[in-house]
């Protein structure tokens, strides 16, 4: 009974080995806030920013909509956040602990940052 149990749990700590991988979140630094040119068209009063965002070997560029009355995103240069990289999107949790994503708008190698 003792070997069976031993067998048993040798393989429950090996099943995270063969899960999916898929879905992890990574360490990602916002390396610049700029605000978001908006087009002729957009006469909307919310300040929206384009934050570039490094994960890994990739600079990611989201457009993100502070919520209302905040504007500390525009001092948030150097801060390090848990993202989670998808297709379109880039998932984060706030201070309070939700989830938001917001849309991916360009990505480009992170070398690329230093040809400016």
């Amino acid at each position: 009974m003792r070997k069976l149990m031993c067998v048993i749990g040798i393989c429950l700590m090996a099943l995270p080995a063969f899960s999916d991988t898929s879905s992890r979140y990574e360490v990602g630094t916002i390396i610049e806030v700029k605000a978001h040119q908006a087009g002729a068209d957009a006469g909307s009063d919310v300040a929206n920013y384009d934050v570039s965002i490094r994960v890994g070997d990739t600079i990611y560029v989201v457009l993100y909509t502070p919520p209302l009355g905040t504007n500390t995103i525009k001092y948030a240069g150097g801060r390090e956040l848990l993202v989670l990289v998808g297709t379109k999107t880039i998932t984060y949790n706030d201070m309070l602990g939700q989830s938001l994503q917001v849309p991916i708008q360009s990505q480009r190698p992170a070398a690329a940052q230093h040809t400016k």
